[in-house]
């Protein structure tokens, strides 16, 4: 099972990183696949920790895509030192057991040293997975054809239109940008 989330990791410096990431279940903690290059590669490779965030703010994860780096407050996380979202519902800190390089997604096998949870659930919300199946859509658009773009994009409308409230249709609005903008820059 793969779950969507918000990575934070830190340079050896201490300079906190936030990136989206889908976070694969395994016994005793996580799979995680950056793709090369990217700084949560270089700070979990370097500093051998990091904090797997759970949130619902999908503006967190439409902005890390789209490159809107939005303020997002973070704290020391509770027993290593590496920042979490302050506003997480719940984070889990790990600790890299062990890594297999590849050239393309090395993988970084990690136990979840500590689990802790922060804020009630409130339920689901079909334009929050909306906006999180665009922003994956996005991250893809140069290797998916126009057709299926507008495809999946008007799908997902359907569920924001009748589900969303201000910040599903703030994040929603930067994944319509985002297609526009692509295809703009790719005609000139």
């Amino acid at each position: 099972m793969i779950r969507e989330t918000i990575v934070t990791t830190r340079s050896l410096d201490g300079e906190p990183h936030i990136a989206p990431m889908g976070a694969t279940v395994i016994e005793g903690g996580y799979l995680l696949q950056p793709f090369r290059p990217s700084r949560t590669l270089t700070n979990l490779a370097t500093t051998r920790i990091g904090v797997v965030n759970f949130t619902d703010d999908v503006r967190i994860f439409a902005g890390c895509v789209v490159g809107r780096r939005m303020s997002v407050d973070v704290k020391k996380a509770t027993y290593i030192d590496c920042p979490r979202l302050a506003d997480a519902l719940s984070h889990d800190e790990i600790t890299v057991e062990t890594m297999e390089d590849d050239p393309q997604r090395p993988k970084f096998f990690c136990k979840t040293y500590h689990s802790e949870g922060h804020t009630r659930f409130e339920g689901m919300n079909r334009a929050k997975a909306a906006v999180l199946e665009a922003a994956v859509l996005v991250s893809r658009m140069n290797i998916l054809t126009d057709e299926k773009i507008d495809q999946e994009m008007a799908y997902l409308a359907i569920a924001v239109e009748k589900t969303a409230g201000p910040d599903e249709l703030e994040a929603w609005s930067w994944m319509v940008e985002a297609v526009d903008d692509f295809r703009r820059k790719r005609a000139s």
